[in-house]
């Protein structure tokens, strides 16, 4: 199934009044809520069934984006501007803008901004939204809507098919800490930019 740009509009309608949408990312399905609303916020964590201490990443359609949400030093920005878009998640210090809600109390918070037309279309329409495997916490991401938990999708109002995704999760890294928290895609080529940067 081919997303239209009215299919892109109604989702992020929804998000903006509150609800859940499903969305394709280069790596699996995210699922998407308004990361500025820490009612929407609640959602996706009863949906995944997400233990609320869990940070939620948000996305964002670019690095420059990014900067309206996280204070990023230097080499964060050289990190970020090497890397996104891509499938990794960046650990940043968090602006007051962002609800604790998000970050479990943090005060750093992921950004992701997904390699995928979808996702960087919707993320262009409504901005930040939480960038979060779309499946139950404790089992497996999706990478094609027909394996989504039918209960999981009685809670989200759109789903948005991109076909089959590609399959890893994103590489999670602090870049102030010298730190990858999760391996996933492009680990080794940004274990490499850290040792060298």
């Amino acid at each position: 199934m081919s997303v239209t740009s009215e299919d892109l509009d109604a989702a992020a309608a929804a998000i903006r009044d509150g609800d859940l949408v499903v969305y394709p990312t280069e790596t699996v399905y995210g699922l998407g809520a308004d990361a500025l609303d820490p009612e929407a916020i609640e959602r996706a964590y009863a949906t995944k069934g997400r233990d609320r201490s869990k940070p939620l990443s948000l996305g964002v359609p670019s690095a420059d984006a990014a900067r309206e949400y996280v204070v990023a030093g230097e080499r964060e920005e050289a990190f970020m501007d090497a890397f996104l878009p891509g499938p990794v998640t960046v650990v940043c210090e968090k602006r007051d803008v962002v609800p604790n809600a998000l970050t479990g109390g943090r005060e750093r918070v992921g950004v992701r901004v997904p390699d995928h037309e979808i996702a960087l279309a919707l993320l262009e329409r409504v901005e930040p939204i939480t960038a979060t495997s779309a499946n139950r916490s404790g089992t497996g991401s999706v990478r094609r809507v027909d394996a989504l938990d039918p209960d999981f999708i009685d809670d989200v109002a759109i789903v948005l098919d991109g076909g089959e995704t590609g399959g890893v999760e994103s590489t999670v890294v602090d870049v102030a800490n010298d730190t990858v928290i999760r391996e996933g895609a492009n680990a080794d080529a940004i274990a490499e930019w850290l040792v060298e940067h």
